[in-house]
């Protein structure tokens, strides 16, 4: 049983002016072969499908909590790229017509199907489907495909980065770059305890600089990079401590579990109606009518 709560990991900026390239790049991060919708279902399902969790709890616990950090991270991308759909400056484009919206941007199937909206597909408007999803059924291969799936992730959002400078974009780009990281090392720790062999001599894959951009400094400097939430309050998944122990091997800050979830953060935002893209479909005159009737239940 998951519990959902109504907020985002991380406070995103307040824009004038969306981008809508930027979102179109951020739906690889979402629903790309190595985005989070693949790390998020390929880690769930192999919660689900775990064998022996009583002996190897720490490692169910890992993949666990790990992917329920995933739903978060759908959820930040998802608003972000709903926010990136705002209107550029109107100085910057031609008087606006029906026929632009779809012609203004790289994937029209977004504004023919979805109003401009975050939806489970690739940059190229391609939906995600779960055959890129890795559930092998043994510990040890899983975990290894987790850490590659997870250094393949961080090379996307490298390259992302350098598609766009909107500050949603490059906000929810710097957070994520700084999780993945945590998670390429969580999954390393997890893979010397199951092998013997000590991946974290390979680590950071790809060979970065400690921080490449501001926002990753930033989210470094909050702690975000050494330490892994059970996103459980009672308990449930404390032992991943049995793995999430020591020192970073980047940053050589110490390893620290924290029950729960984040302290920081921010109120899901809200988005504006879009009459001309019928969205949500609901004029005035209804949506007085509508609060009539839910107040009457009352």
């Amino acid at each position: 049983m998951i519990q959902r709560v109504n907020r985002l990991p991380i406070q995103l900026p307040e824009i004038e002016y969306g981008d809508k390239n930027a979102a179109v790049a951020l739906q690889e991060v979402l629903g790309g072969k190595v985005g989070i919708m693949t790390s998020l279902n390929s880690y769930m399902y192999q919660s689900f499908n775990f064998r022996k969790k009583v002996k190897l709890k720490p490692f169910y616990d890992l993949v666990a909590t790990i992917s329920t950090e995933k739903f978060g991270h759908v959820e930040l991308v998802a608003t972000a790229i709903n926010l990136l759909y705002k209107d550029e400056p109107l100085d910057e484009i031609p008087e606006r017509s029906t026929q632009l919206h779809g012609r203004n941007m790289m994937n029209t199937i977004k504004y023919v199907n979805s109003a401009f909206t975050a939806t489970p597909y690739d940059s190229n408007g391609l939906p995600w489907t779960g055959e890129a999803v890795s559930i092998s059924g043994n510990l040890g291969l899983d975990l290894i495909n987790n850490f590659h799936m997870e250094c393949s992730t961080l090379i996307q959002l490298l390259r992302v980065t350098e598609l766009t400078d909107h500050p949603v974009a490059k906000e929810v780009l710097g957070y994520l770059l700084v999780r993945g990281r945590a998670h390429i090392v969580a999954f390393a720790k997890a893979l010397e305890m199951a092998t013997g062999v000590d991946y974290s001599k390979i680590v950071p894959i790809p060979k970065i600089d400690h921080c490449v951009m501001n926002e990753m400094i930033k989210y470094e400097e909050l702690g975000y990079g050494h330490i892994l939430y059970t996103w459980n309050d009672i308990g449930d998944y404390t032992d991943i401590i049995k793995i999430w122990k020591g020192h970073h091997p980047i940053t050589g800050q110490k390893l620290i579990i924290k029950e729960g979830v984040p302290e920081d953060g921010s109120l899901v935002p809200t988005f504006d109606d879009l009459s001309d893209n019928y969205a949500p479909g609901i004029g005035l005159e209804d949506f007085h009518a509508i609060a009539k009737r839910l107040l009457a239940k009352m």
